[in-house]
């Protein structure tokens, strides 16, 4: 959430068209400078935060480094999430794609072309501290980095008492 509503923020990637591309495959497309962008937005969002200071230095090498493949880049964010969240858990990659199974595995609601605004019944997001909620409200499932750079070291427990399975 920026000064001035909701930011977009989305890497561009290098696809072939026409044919399915396997997620190890699609590469970073660095034409548009969208690191530079992506940080600059994250510092105009987030600097008056409580917690970006502490997070900056760890997450600026996200976006000094250039990555040759999408899928390295979210494995080492994940990761670092994780690791910030105290999670201990491990992440890796499938060799081939496993269909979903049911209507409740997460990749069929968690999609780049479907519309966010699909609720989850076990996840009611509590309101907590954004910058720029005195002017425009508080607005949920933004992202981890929002949850974060607001709540720090309790972003874990917030997730937990927002869980209603």
């Amino acid at each position: 959430m920026g000064p001035n509503g909701l930011i977009p923020l989305s890497i561009p990637v290098k696809r072939k068209h026409g044919v399915k591309n396997l997620l190890r495959d699609i590469r970073i497309d660095y034409d548009s400078n969208w690191n530079k962008i992506h940080w600059r937005s994250l510092v105009a969002s987030y600097a008056s935060s409580p917690f970006f200071e502490y997070m900056a230095d760890e997450l600026n090498p996200f976006y000094q480094k250039r990555f040759e493949y999408l899928i390295d880049l979210n494995v080492q964010l994940l990761e670092h999430t994780l690791g910030f969240l105290g999670l201990d858990i491990p992440v890796s990659c499938s060799e081939a794609f496993q269909p979903p199974c049911s209507e409740s595995d997460p990749r069929q609601t968690i999609h780049p072309k479907k519309d966010q605004a699909v609720e989850d019944p076990g996840f009611l997001p509590m309101e907590y501290h954004q910058v720029f909620s005195d002017r425009l409200g508080f607005r949920p499932n933004l992202s981890i980095l929002d949850l974060i750079f607001n709540m720090g070291p309790d972003a874990l427990s917030y997730l937990h008492r927002s869980l209603r399975i």
